[in-house]
């Protein structure tokens, strides 16, 4: 546990990929089975536990530190789980020459698969008592409750596991959904003491083949009769995989959300391997990507749920039919056996991405231009001749989405962020003026974290504690005085917000410190650019 703690508390301060890739990678050769295994399960979301972890930890806590002392506490720290592990009282032993082997991470996953809910306090308790240090405390507490936020993405944990014997990251995540933790068949393989992994026949997930934004250079020599151009439709890159009668439904990352979706995964009676999207759709029409969202991560779905919310694939792609591998075809061949296969099988909730007719860069233009008002997000060029390679390889798939939409709002609300932000205040609450009454007031339409530099968020961060108005434990109200330009990809309507709106990945374009608050845009301003009515 100890070297599992030591590398999530370095892993939190190394912001560099490449750094992180090298921790990981030694981790992983240094430590043994199964510690490792499920360390690797741990940062790619496969342990997943099922136990009442947060109120366990809660009740532990009032009954060993006093409540208030523990929420100010909480305040100024800004996660719990941290809280937890520098505030836990330290057991004193009679005996100190006594000392309990040190806890292992295999240990305490073993445990977690075979406990219930009973046994969970006293076992956390023991934990807790045991571990000598609060980042062990802490690295456990992450473990249990699931948000490690160190920084690691499933796909870099699986990048640094492929390192240890000089593979790629995509030959492991061809075998990955069909190992089991702590996955010593995958281990004994990469470090050459065994054969790899046989996910022959299985559903299993293909590395996707991603596109790369259009540069002016990539412009200037663009011959698009070497070119498909399609529609970039606005739901969720999928993968829908199928054999020997079982079907699963991935997202990009390869994480399984066939839970979410059984109208699409229940319906297979086919063998392939398909790429698409994933949306909402009434009519033939594609609803807005906020409809989408309400069934995406759920771990099971309502009826009223799938009637509402009807999912659909739009399919562009095909890596194989009845374990044909067509990925080293070229996409013109890949596109017509697609297109021959779902003329024939006519799978349901399923159509194809329309293949559009632009003989000229003009009209690539036009269309381009005409995305929004077609409510479409942009479009995706694909070199005929182009192989399905995983990644994003340079000059064979390129995407030009619709120019991003921008309004100045006011910082409303400001939150402590996580893990080493967790001493800053970095989440923000933005607003935009309306009237009420005989006045204008702000009604807050946002929430962004990113789009800031490190010295900016030092001078945000300085500017709220300065200009606060209230505090609500780790959010603080601030004076209605900074402005903020955002950027987003859409708005929609939203019955969950007081403003009625939704922003669609909003972000920070810069701070404008230059402009008065007063000259912020308006609610009405932001509801003019919806076309949705939900």
């Amino acid at each position: 546990m100890k070297a599992f703690a030591e590398l999530l508390d370095r892993l939190v301060y190394t912001p560099q990929r490449n750094a992180k890739l090298r921790l990981l990678t030694d981790y992983f050769r240094a430590t043994p089975d199964p510690d490792r295994g499920f360390a690797l399960a741990a940062l790619t979301d496969g342990l997943a536990v099922r136990l009442p972890i947060r109120r366990t930890i809660m009740e532990l806590m009032e009954r060993r530190f006093d409540a208030e002392l523990f929420r100010m506490s909480r305040d100024y720290v800004g996660d719990t789980a941290e809280t937890v592990a520098l505030v836990w009282p330290m057991r004193q032993t009679r005996d100190d020459t006594v000392h309990p082997p040190p806890l292992t991470l295999g240990e305490i996953a073993e445990d977690i698969r075979l406990m219930d809910r009973q046994a969970l306090p006293g076992r956390l308790e023991t934990w807790l008592d045991a571990l000598d240090t609060p980042t062990e405390r802490w690295a456990l507490l992450k473990l249990l409750t699931g948000a490690l936020r160190v920084g690691v993405s499933a796909r870099l944990a699986k990048t640094a596991v492929a390192a240890l014997g000089g593979h790629s990251v995509a030959e492991v995540e061809e075998v990955w959904h069909g190992l089991r933790m702590p996955y010593r068949d995958l281990f004994a393989w990469l470090e050459g003491r065994g054969e790899k992994p046989d996910a022959a026949g299985a559903p299993v997930f293909r590395p996707l083949m991603l596109a790369q934004p259009i540069e002016e250079a990539d412009w200037a020599t663009l011959d698009l009769s070497e070119f498909a151009v399609e529609w970039k439709w606005d739901g969720i890159r999928v993968q829908l995989a199928a054999a020997q009668g079982e079907a699963r439904l991935y997202s990009r990352s390869g994480d399984d959300i066939g839970a979410a979706f059984p109208d699409i995964v229940s319906r297979v009676n086919f063998d392939a391997v398909l790429d698409g999207e994933l949306l909402v759709l009434r009519d033939g029409i594609v609803a807005p990507f906020n409809d989408l969202q309400q069934r995406l991560n759920r771990r099971s779905v309502t009826k009223r749920m799938l009637a509402e919310f009807p999912a659909h694939i739009r399919f562009y792609d095909a890596l194989s039919f009845e374990g044909r591998d067509l990925r080293a075809l070229p996409f013109a061949e890949r596109r017509q056996q697609l297109e021959a296969w779902h003329t024939r099988i006519q799978p349901p909730r399923s159509d194809l991405s329309e293949l559009l007719h632009v003989p000229d860069k003009a009209a690539l233009d036009v269309l381009w231009a005409d995305a929004r008002a077609a409510e479409i997000e942009g479009l995706i060029l694909k070199r005929l001749a182009s192989p399905y390679l995983a990644g994003r390889p340079k000059g064979h798939w390129f995407k030009w989405k619709r120019a991003p939409l921008t309004v100045d709002c006011v910082l409303m609300y400001a939150q402590r962020g996580s893990g080493r932000r967790s001493s800053f205040y970095s989440d923000y609450t933005f607003g935009l003026w309306t009237k009420d009454g005989g006045g204008d007031i702000l009604v807050p339409v946002g929430k962004a974290y990113s789009g800031y530099s490190d010295a900016e968020l030092l001078r945000i961060d300085k500017w709220i504690r300065a200009h606060t108005t209230e505090r609500f434990g780790p959010v603080r109200a601030v004076e209605p005085a900074l402005v903020l330009e955002i950027l987003f990809d859409d708005v929609q309507r939203s019955s969950r917000h007081k403003s009625g709106v939704a922003m669609r990945f909003p972000r920070i374009a810069r701070i404008r410190w230059d402009k008065p608050a007063a000259e912020a845009d308006r609610l009405e301003q932001l509801t003019s650019l919806i076309k949705h009515v939900v």
